[in-house]
């Protein structure tokens, strides 16, 4: 797993203390038990609540969830990303597993921002905005899973998430996780990877300059 502290990845060594059989409802009861670890590399520790459900004498997985450090199970927004759009992005992240409807208004709004500081729509019906992105030529598995946020929102039936992308409203199965991955795509196709590109043309210019050649011939900007 990916350590939530120092983002480094580790083989957990998991040690799990049963609290035993604590609620119930018609159908079954709650079988409670705690998950720690310590994280090699950082020293820091990882606490996990976990209940499983107990029907009869069959027990099925239930949830499990993070309880130290406090978030998701997701590194940040790179530090390449601007820290309006960072910010919204941790905060859809943090909010997760509390509030699926909160995460995805936080992350459509981290969306409608993201396209109009690349300047790929300026338009403020997200819906609009993402039929512009997808004319943008983007790489077509990003295309694919942002257009996929529209038909999984549901806009036609809940209009304010295109209209007013920060509403907190009902949100489809797995929208809200889905909305972060492809956020997380845009954020290394925008920002991550030209970082890089930039980094490494300075580099081999720095070389050439050293040779006493002329510099690479500089991109078009955007």
């Amino acid at each position: 797993m990916k350590c939530p502290h120092c983002q480094r990845d580790f083989h957990a060594d998991v040690d799990i203390v049963n609290l035993g059989n604590k609620g119930k409802t018609e159908n079954f009861t709650y079988i409670w038990s705690v998950h720690k670890m310590t994280c090699p590399a950082c020293h820091l520790p990882i606490i996990f609540i976990e209940y499983k459900e107990h029907w009869g004498s069959v027990v099925h997985s239930g949830n499990q969830w993070m309880v130290f450090p406090k978030g998701a199970n997701r590194p940040s927004a790179p530090v390449e990303v601007p820290e309006a759009i960072a910010r919204d992005f941790n905060e859809a992240c943090l909010v997760l597993n509390d509030s699926p409807q909160a995460s995805a208004a936080l992350s459509r709004r981290c969306l409608q921002h993201l396209l109009q500081e690349r300047r790929v729509s300026t338009n403020s019906n997200l819906s609009r905005a993402i039929d512009d992105a997808l004319n943008a030529h983007l790489p077509s598995h990003i295309s694919e899973d942002l257009d996929a946020i529209r038909n999984i929102g549901n806009f036609a039936a809940h209009p304010q998430k295109s209209q007013q992308s920060g509403e907190i409203l009902p949100v489809e199965p797995h929208e809200a996780d889905w909305n972060l991955d492809v956020l997380e795509m845009l954020f290394d196709y925008y920002y991550v990877q030209p970082k890089k590109s930039a980094a490494r043309r300075a580099a081999l210019n720095e070389k050439l300059e050293e040779a006493g050649k002329n510099p690479m011939k500089e991109p078009s900007s955007d």
